[in-house]
């Protein structure tokens, strides 16, 4: 990847991160209180849909960009030579890349996230007073809490979601016989996003309730399996897939925003330097 490429996945992967964190954020908050082992209405319903929205503001621009930087430059780099260069291997290039990616990203997601989901599950709550009351009883490690099961998320899902986004891309390119247009890319990202987000929504509500967890509980050590047992113990098969329906509509909708703006800008950005 060249200077050049490297510029226009930062700022693309950058705003699509932006557009997709703002314009869906109540979605989000949503999903989040559905998740919380105090329930719904506890968690504060439908007040305050905009509560946390500093933290993903702040957070959004260089996760995303960081992700989308460490994808393209692994995708080149593992495309561009040995075993995985043969066209038969892309998918297993864009999972490699796409599990890299959320690596990196994860060290800028994970303390927003925090930050973000504790402020959605407790409304009466500033951004700014849940940042402090996290550093003075935590400290820097309240903020990564929750970092292994959130990479254990996000690896999952970026395994099915990119390796099916460019595999819908290539086959609707072939069949039409040119490169698609920005919004064909979105609905390759929406079909994709979709399908990974229900897969993977029993280990976001793991992801939940072990950032939403008091210091000292048992869900707060990141235990994954005795979070999920837990969850299904006492709520039930249901439970593992709570906030199903507006997390799909969410990472859906999500994957059409940030995957076509994601080409959109990347591809504006690339034809002007040209």
């Amino acid at each position: 990847m060249d200077r050049r490429e490297f510029v226009a996945s930062l700022t693309a992967g950058g705003c699509a991160g932006m557009c997709v964190d703002l314009i869906l954020y109540p979605l989000d908050t949503i999903k989040t209180r559905l998740q919380s082992q105090q329930g719904f209405f506890r968690a504060g319903g439908f007040r305050k849909i905009y509560a946390g929205v500093p933290s993903a503001a702040i957070g959004s621009f260089p996760n995303a960009a960081a992700f989308f930087v460490t994808y393209e430059c692994s995708k080149s780099l593992l495309g561009s030579a040995g075993l995985l260069s043969a066209p038969h291997m892309a998918p297993v290039t864009h999972m490699f890349a796409a599990s890299l990616g959320e690596v990196v990203a994860c060290l800028i997601r994970v303390p927003a996230e925090v930050v973000k989901q504790r402020t959605q599950a407790s409304p009466g709550s500033s951004t700014y007073h849940m940042l402090l009351s996290t550093l003075q009883q935590e400290g820097i490690r309240g903020l990564y809490r929750g970092y292994g099961s959130t990479v254990l998320r996000e690896i999952p899902f970026s395994l099915v979601q990119f390796p099916l986004w460019e595999y819908l891309k290539t086959l609707w390119t072939q069949r039409q016989g040119h490169t698609l247009s920005a919004w064909q890319s979105a609905v390759c990202g929406a079909v994709a996003g979709a399908a990974a987000a229900f897969v993977t929504t029993p280990l976001d509500v793991a992801k939940t309730r072990i950032m939403l967890a008091k210091p000292g509980s048992t869900a707060a050590s990141g235990n994954i399996s005795l979070v999920l047992y837990e969850v299904w113990r006492s709520r039930g098969f249901s439970g593992l897939f709570a906030g199903t329906v507006p997390r799909v509509t969410l990472i859906s909708t999500g994957g059409f925003i940030f995957l076509g703006a994601y080409d959109k800008v990347r591809r504006s950005i690339l034809s002007q330097a040209s």
